[in-house]
């Protein structure tokens, strides 16, 4: 059963540092993009940054761009996001997202096939 569970949420002060994790199960994380997405309370869910499969091609959101990074770990199954520099107004629960694909490329809007549970970011004084 494919899993995505992500982790290394929580409370930091702006101007700081968080790396997300997302674990993958039940897959081989080889043959698929991942994706992360952002929801705040009472706005829009938002996507936020992709890695293509071998990790050739990455995007990110402008509101990101300049200071997340998006890796990953196909050894490990692991996909992380670096977040530094972090605004008040990156507070939300983060979830990461896969798609199968074979090309190794990404965008962040069609990630969307399997989705975590997310993990929370609070970025406050």
């Amino acid at each position: 059963q494919l899993q995505l569970v992500e982790s290394g949420g929580g409370l930091v002060q702006p101007g700081g540092s968080l790396r997300l994790s997302c674990a993958a199960s039940g897959f081989n994380l080889d043959y698929y993009a991942i994706g992360w997405f952002r929801q705040a309370p009472g706005k829009e869910r938002e996507g936020v940054s992709c890695i293509s499969r071998r990790g050739s091609s990455t995007n990110y959101a402008d509101s990101v761009k300049g200071r997340f990074t998006i890796s990953r770990d196909n050894a490990k199954s692991t996909v992380y996001l670096q977040m530094n520099s972090l605004k008040p107004e990156d507070t939300a629960v983060y979830y990461c997202t896969a798609v199968l694909t074979v090309q190794d490329i990404c965008t962040i809007i069609n990630t969307q096939e399997y989705w975590g549970r997310g993990t929370q970011v609070t970025v406050s004084s």
